[in-house]
């Protein structure tokens, strides 16, 4: 791995990191001090999360924190394909490492902040795949196209995360986000649904890249 690439990973690792730290961080918080975090403070929490670390580390890694979002804009030719899984890998050892201090900072629990859903798997993965598309669609526009007005670009993708986290929180937990799906569901022993937040997060970033990509490019000659 060359230098700039490591440097990258690290920036992914630690934006990941952060994200979990903070968002699963005030899942667990709220579960173990009852009445210390609303589940709508959850949901501005995540926003928040993210929205700072794109300002902290956008400009070193891209910012991507997700895995989807990596495959997405790879897929699209937005980013090196061959260094789609030294970001995935930092992704999630930011996101394991930020459950595992958390077990350790905090008394023990019963929730370590993981997606769950009562719905039918089917509805579930659906609510991801739409939740994801919005993100991602909105990821696209902001950091992708030159009319897009760049400096806003944490704040709209904090904004999305939050919106999503408001409305899909209680359906789905709203993950959009392997690597945050992942790390909780590890340390509570419960990976039995987490195909849905596999699968649920690909599709709908996938659709969302190659849409937006399709949207912004205008016929020659016009």
């Amino acid at each position: 791995m060359n230098l700039i690439l490591w440097k990258k990973t690290v920036a992914e690792a630690i934006g990941t990191f952060t994200i979990l730290f903070a968002g699963c961080g005030s899942v667990m918080v709220a579960e173990r001090f009852p009445g210390s975090i609303s589940s709508g403070g959850i949901s501005v929490i995540f926003g928040l999360a993210v929205m700072v670390m794109i300002y902290a580390v956008g400009h070193i890694s891209g910012a991507h924190f997700n895995p989807a979002v990596t495959l997405a804009f790879a897929a699209t030719r937005n980013f090196p394909l061959k260094e789609v899984g030294a970001y995935w890998s930092a992704q999630v050892i930011g996101a394991v490492s930020a459950i595992g201090l958390l077990t350790v900072l905090l008394p023990p629990g019963h929730t370590f902040g993981a997606t769950h859903t009562s719905l039918q798997p089917l509805q579930a993965v659906g609510w991801e795949i739409v939740l994801t598309f919005f993100l991602m669609f909105v990821i696209m526009a902001v950091a992708t196209d030159t009319r897009a007005v760049g400096t806003m670009a944490g704040a709209a993708i904090g904004g999305t995360v939050m919106l999503a986290a408001w409305v899909g929180g209680p359906v789905t937990g709203a993950s959009m986000n392997p690597a945050r799906s992942f790390a909780p569901a590890l340390f509570e022993g419960n990976l039995g649904s987490l195909w849905i937040y596999l699968v649920g997060p690909f599709i709908g970033a996938l659709l969302a890249a190659f849409i937006y990509s399709h949207l912004r490019h205008e016929p020659s000659g016009e």
